[in-house]
């Protein structure tokens, strides 16, 4: 298992075409506009995890990455996928769907808990821990150390496999087709949240 880190922009033919790719982003805070990409973190599930790597001055053009996300015949599955579509929209300029969510998913089928967080799913369903030490760091500085490589890789390093058991999970509960819409409405959900509508919900009565 190796994590590799690039800057700027992915290496051409580093996943097969077609396959599902995990990803997830890390920037400088939780306000889209205002805090910067920092870095793009894939998976097609396989032994490896990519890092890509955004510097303070840059152009985001990054055209592989670009291609990569933006290709409408592959699938990408998130963790949260809400504040990554956005992310990757807003700097990149790339509609990053079709989606598929593993938060969502534990939502629709573990209403035994509240606990949806990665930590938890990757411990519940896989019986494995990751850390999230890292979780608050300092993603623009000009090193990243070992252990936010770390940190960001497990962010994707499991989803392919949560995926697989959420879905045996959505089918049991007859909960599929729900969960296919809402993945659906993903980018429109990032959307909102870039133009003005983070918190408010537009389908309340009052």
């Amino acid at each position: 298992m190796t994590v590799y880190l690039h800057e700027e922009d992915l290496p051409a033919g580093v996943f097969a075409p077609g396959a599902s790719i995990a990803v997830d982003t890390e920037t400088m805070g939780l306000i889209t506009p205002r805090d910067r990409l920092c870095l793009v973190q894939l998976s097609d599930g396989g032994a490896d995890e990519h890092l890509v790597r955004f510097s303070p001055d840059s152009d985001y053009a990054a055209p592989e990455l670009s291609a990569l996300l933006g290709d409408p015949d592959r699938l990408k599955l998130y963790h949260f996928g809400r504040f990554d579509i956005a992310a990757i929209g807003f700097y990149l300029g790339v509609d990053a769907a079709p989606a598929w969510d593993t938060k969502i998913a534990s939502r629709l089928v573990r209403t035994y808990t509240d606990r949806h967080g990665l930590k938890e799913l990757v411990r519940e369903l896989l019986g494995l821990d990751i850390s999230k030490a890292q979780q608050s760091s300092d993603w623009g500085g000009p090193v990243l150390s070992d252990a936010q490589k770390e940190y960001a890789a497990s962010d994707v390093r499991f989803l392919h496999r949560l995926k697989d058991e959420l879905e045996r999970r959505l089918a049991r509960e007859g909960r599929t087709e729900l969960a296919q819409a809402c993945f659906d409405f993903l980018p429109t959900r990032a959307q909102l949240d870039l133009v003005g509508w983070p918190e408010i919900d537009i389908f309340a009565h009052a």
